[in-house]
């Protein structure tokens, strides 16, 4: 007697396993690769990407990309996934003590000696004509991070109240100036005593442009950044990968088995990153990664694409580098992503739920709910 068969999944659910499911998960996963391949280098080209709204954004940074691209499939999902009142005497006793407050809180800012005022809070327009009488400046609404780098910069501390002030309390600069730059107003601080940090104004023809230098100029800040803490440093320009590649390779021929096969292939997945940067930037990729082989091969440990000679040069020499830490972190999140798309051999997808709406009433031709 056959037994009878048990469905434990709702009906609709699209079920995927075995073979099919892990080929969809690559496939779908090298479509992600596709999308940003292109980008790879100085000279890796653009996407344009216009979300739903119909906003574009131009870049070529990998990260912007696959956060902007609207990625259906779980595998691919899971890659791009590796912010009052009283009477009219009483009341005028109030605002009269209010403006004597007032005043009071001006003058001590005033006699402490202080030209600059900056506040986290509104400055009323009493205040304002009051200190511009006085020669002295003040800027309301100022966001607290623009304090705190002020602060860290010119030195003294951020107050709470106006009853403690003194010389040790107040910042210090050479020059302070308010300057007109393009539609804006801009108040520089030049001179000061503590600073180790510096301002960049970004001015664009449009929007999109500014996000990408402004994203490129971070890239390359988080790369120094991380440089100084961790000053162990590689040759770039698949320098690294290729000697990577050459490693793997005579290391796959001493293991018997089928494990030879998988760390060749590994061996040859690193060959990508310069094969990529030879196709971006318009050169034979093959006669480029055959020197390369070859040149690793004689011992020339961090020789890579020399992109504006369209040959292989030593990049250690040439000051192609990157933190060792970066190509760490990369491989490292590379291979956990392979390993995780490929032990996935079954997708389940639940339909969306749907409410049935009520039938709308027409004509009818009955006689009613009986009494």
């Amino acid at each position: 007697m056959m037994p009878t068969p048990v469905i434990l999944l709702k009906e609709g659910t699209d079920s995927s396993q075995g073979i099919p499911q892990l080929v969809s998960n690559i496939s779908a996963c090298q479509v992600i690769a596709e999308a940003v391949r292109t980008t790879l280098g100085p000279r890796g080209m653009d996407k344009l990407i216009v979300d739903g709204r119909g906003k574009a954004t131009i870049s070529n940074d990998g990260a912007t990309i696959l956060k902007l691209l609207d990625v259906v499939h779980p595998a691919a999902k899971t890659l791009v996934d590796i912010a009052k009142s009283q009477d009219a005497e009483d009341y005028q006793a109030i605002v009269d003590a209010e403006w004597n407050i007032l005043y009071d809180k001006l003058e001590k800012i005033h006699h402490s000696g202080a030209k600059v005022v900056l506040s986290k809070l509104p400055i009323g327009d009493v205040a304002t004509q009051y200190f511009a009488d006085r020669d002295m400046f003040c800027a309301g609404r100022v966001p607290e991070e623009d304090l705190k780098r002020t602060m860290m910069a010119c030195g003294g501390s951020i107050q709470t109240s106006v009853n403690a002030l003194s010389a040790d309390v107040l910042g210090r600069c050479q020059v302070f100036e308010e300057t007109q730059i393009g539609g804006e107003r801009y108040n520089f601080f030049t001179g000061c005593p503590k600073a180790k940090t510096c301002t960049f104004i970004l001015r664009g023809g449009a929007e999109q442009f500014m996000e990408e230098t402004e994203r490129s100029l971070h890239d390359a800040i988080m790369i120094v950044r991380r440089a100084i803490k961790n000053d162990s440093v590689v040759a770039g320009g698949g320098a690294i990968e290729m000697e990577l590649s050459k490693y793997l390779r005579d290391y796959s021929r001493t293991i018997p088995g089928k494990q030879q096969l998988l760390i060749g292939a590994y061996a040859k997945a690193l060959e990508i990153i310069p094969r990529q940067l030879c196709d971006n930037a318009g050169f034979d990729a093959t006669n480029i990664l055959n020197k390369l082989r070859a040149r690793h091969a004689q011992g020339g440990t961090w020789y890579g694409v020399d992109i504006n000679n369209e040959d292989i040069a030593d990049n250690f020499e040439a000051f192609v580098w990157e933190p060792a830490m970066v190509r760490i972190n990369a491989l490292t999140a590379a291979s956990e992503a392979a390993c995780l798309i490929v032990s996935v051999d079954e997708t389940i997808k639940n339909p969306r739920s749907t409410v049935d709406a009520p039938t709308a009433a027409g004509r009818g031709r009955g006689r009613g709910r009986p009494h």
